[in-house]
């Protein structure tokens, strides 16, 4: 029987979520950017990320199968309550439910730390990608026509969104992640999140 774990990532995690990472940036256009970063540019944003928001990883057998986290979804003030998340899953490991795992345990902790949107920006066309965040509850926001130009081509760059909690008053400040990590609120969101990962 195989052993699942999804957990906060670590900075030495990162050799190998950056290997996961990398052919996205290379051979799709899933990832906006050209050329993968280095390990001392991928280190720097797991390091800067990671100060308030979550990145987990999700291991099978030891093995990393995929990764997860949130970014900030503008800098300034009035943003602070919205993100951006990503989702990178390992060839070998596609259509096992980690991608779905992984956003799970994001939504949960995001609601714990007091966010109320979550925004993916969709590379068009993938209607596989877009059937999915619709299913994880995600609803069409909009669209930057023609805003991504790779592989020789022009691209839309469809906006969804997820709501986290209910607009009421002014929103309380947000909790950083770490001050969560570790938690038995933390573990239990993980821990609930593994069991929807089906090998």
């Amino acid at each position: 029987m195989s052993i699942i774990e999804i957990r906060p990532a670590r900075l030495d995690d990162a050799a190998e979520m950056l290997a996961i990472y990398a052919p996205y940036v290379l051979e799709t256009t899933v990832s906006s950017e050209y050329v993968p970063p280095d390990m001392q540019e991928f280190c720097r944003r797991i390091q800067t990320f990671s100060e308030k928001l979550p990145w987990l990883i999700c291991e099978i057998d030891g093995k990393p199968a995929g990764y997860g986290y949130a970014s900030p979804h503008r800098t300034r003030a009035a943003y602070q309550w919205s993100v951006e998340t990503s989702i990178y899953v390992a060839p070998d490991f596609h259509r096992h439910g980690i991608a779905r795992a992984l956003y799970s345990a994001l939504f949960e902790l995001l609601r714990m730390q007091g966010y109320y949107n979550i925004y993916v920006g969709i590379t068009s066309p993938n209607e596989r990608s877009i059937k999915f965040h619709k299913a994880m509850g995600f609803i069409i926001s909009g669209a930057y026509q023609n805003s991504m130009y790779k592989f020789g081509q022009w691209r839309d760059v469809l906006w969804m969104g997820k709501q986290l909690r209910e607009y009421e008053g002014k929103p309380q400040p947000t909790v950083p992640f770490p001050e969560l990590c570790g938690t038995a609120l933390c573990k239990r969101v993980l821990q609930e999140a593994m069991t929807k990962i089906h090998l």
